[in-house]
């Protein structure tokens, strides 16, 4: 079989203006491409109005912006008082996490942890992925439509009856928390594991008043509009989550960091300790659920606030006696089996690796990396485990499959300053030995179709501002040409697609055509990107 020519020298053959012709001939594929926004599975017609209804509180306001009224921490009150959640939420035994980095990946483990030690637990997280519903899990599993559906219209009903002008509908983040409350109360949940969604002291998880335990995570610039410009700044708006009388772990952090965490707590006359890491030998031979060296570090923490929280709620007998022994089996188990989407995911096209031999390989390797602490974290991932796969391939099969090419599939959301995000991961995965064939920059679907199974991105190309894509790529060209000393090849080494499912279908046509090569993707910079992926190759 003939070797590909370098990956590069064929994007020759589609220049922009050569993908905005195929986009048009390929308008009908990215529509049917674009729908079922619910990974698989067709919707519901009542299920399709409630991820309307839920679309129309997403605010076109940043963040930040003071005239986001439904999005004003002082309102939350009021909403609690409609939706009669007070005394729900005071009888909750919560364990709460703020952070920048892995505090989802704390959550999920705390969950699995104590789900393995036998109690009935509700996990709240964000984003999601393909499905609204995986921000809801009841002992380890997404919440059921029906019951979704059930809460979902209780709490909006209620809602819509008691707002007004001054009282708007709250914004999208706050509904899904007060959404959250109300299913993990109902559904009597022996736990409640929330994650912060943004900062800490004005997040709507954060009126919880007496949490059992609070974690902080990995912290690092992220937010910077709404959080502040220093890291001190940053973990004070972190440390809002802490409570007088509540016990409260960190992670390890930088020292400016940590002086503020510290501070905050002394305040609060509350305890801070930090977590140690996880070692191997904790586990014995086990693995964790989620992949990546960082884990240790969320382990590590998620150990520790499992054990608070047990160790409070009278089962001082299942936690671990000490940090120097394995851990107890149910503590193993819970983090071994520990799962969550869009983290360190490896994923095979199905639709490429057929299982006709070895030859056809397209595998995407996708982190929802978004701020420049994790980009190097999600570098060293990939460079790690695509080194490691070829040093395990034997020489019969390198002589078949002889090579590979490394591609970049990115987005990030225009609040994120790109020359904060691309240089470290280009950086790490550089002095790592991986060098990027190409990398391929696109628009997220879901900023067409935000929640709806059925709707999809304009036909017509010439609707898709591509500016933000066109920038990124820019930002790429450069940090390469500054590189072109190091003997990195510039030459036509990026492209910008017009739409996802264009990049995704130029992929498998490459993948399909040079069968001896493999073909190893990145996709990083935006969770919503990564959603975004794992929906259109896993149908």
């Amino acid at each position: 079989m003939r070797s590909p020519p370098p990956l590069a020298a064929r994007l020759l053959l589609l220049s922009p203006s050569a993908h905005l012709t195929v986009a048009r001939a390929m308008a009908s594929t990215v529509a049917a491409q674009a729908g079922d926004f619910s990974g698989g599975v067709a919707a519901t017609a009542e299920y399709e109005e409630v991820l309307g209804r839920l679309s129309s509180l997403i605010t076109q306001k940043v963040r930040a912006h003071s005239g986001n009224r439904g999005n004003q921490w002082d309102l939350m009150a009021h909403y609690l008082k409609i939706l009669e959640l007070e005394e729900p939420i005071a009888r909750m035994k919560v364990i709460h996490v703020a952070g920048t980095k892995g505090k989802g990946s704390t959550c999920t483990f705390t969950e699995s942890i104590l789900r393995s030690s036998g109690f009935h637990t509700g996990l709240f997280t964000s984003p999601h992925l393909m499905d609204v519903r995986e921000r809801f899990r009841l002992d380890g599993v997404d919440i059921s439509e029906d019951k979704f559906l059930e809460y979902f219209w209780w709490c909006w009903n209620k809602l819509k009856e008691k707002t007004d002008d001054d009282i708007p509908m709250p914004a999208y983040f706050r509904f899904l928390a007060l959404l959250a409350f109300k299913i993990f109360s109902s559904e009597q949940v022996d736990v409640a594991v929330l994650e912060v969604g943004l900062g800490g002291k004005f997040d709507a998880t954060n009126v919880v008043q007496e949490p059992i335990v609070c974690g902080i995570s990995s912290l690092g610039y992220d937010h910077m509009e709404i959080l502040g410009n220093t890291l001190g700044e940053i973990a004070g708006e972190k440390a809002g989550i802490f409570k007088k009388g509540v016990p409260a772990y960190t992670a390890p952090q930088p020292e400016e960091a940590m002086i503020s965490l510290k501070q905050r707590a002394s305040e609060l006359g509350i305890s801070l300790q930090v977590a140690d890491p996880l070692e191997p030998y904790h586990l014995k031979g086990q693995h964790l659920g989620l992949h990546g060296e960082h884990q240790y570090i969320n382990a590590g923490l998620a150990v520790a606030l499992a054990s608070t929280w047990l160790e409070k709620q009278g089962h001082k007998d299942s936690i671990p006696l000490n940090r120097t022994d394995p851990l107890p089996d149910h503590f193993i188990r819970g983090l071994s089996n520990a799962s969550l989407q869009g983290r360190a995911q490896i994923v095979p096209d199905s639709q490429v690796n057929s299982g006709e031999g070895k030859n056809s390989s397209l595998v995407f390797y996708l982190d929802g990396a978004h701020s420049p602490e994790s980009m190097e974290i999600c570098a060293k991932w990939f460079s790690n485990i695509t080194n490691d796969d070829s040093k395990l391939t034997s020489s019969a099969e390198q002589s078949q499959n002889s090579k590979s090419q490394k591609i970049l599939l990115f987005n990030c959301m225009s609040v994120r300053d790109p020359m904060r995000l691309l240089p470290h991961l280009l950086d790490v995965s550089t002095q790592n030995g991986v060098h990027f064939d190409v990398a391929l920059f696109v628009p997220n679907q879901s900023q067409y179709n935000k929640l709806g199974s059925n709707t999809s991105a304009p036909a017509e190309p010439e609707e898709i501002d591509l500016s933000w894509q066109l920038s990124l790529q820019a930002v790429w060209e450069k940090l390469l040409q500054d590189k072109a000393g190091a003997g990195i090849n510039r030459a036509n080494s990026s492209q910008v697609f017009a739409s996802l499912p264009l990049a995704i279908e130029w992929l498998r046509k490459n993948a399909q055509e040079y069968q001896s090569t493999s073909f190893e993707v990145l996709v990083t910079g935006s969770l919503h990107l990564v959603g975004d992926v794992l929906r259109l190759i896993k149908k």
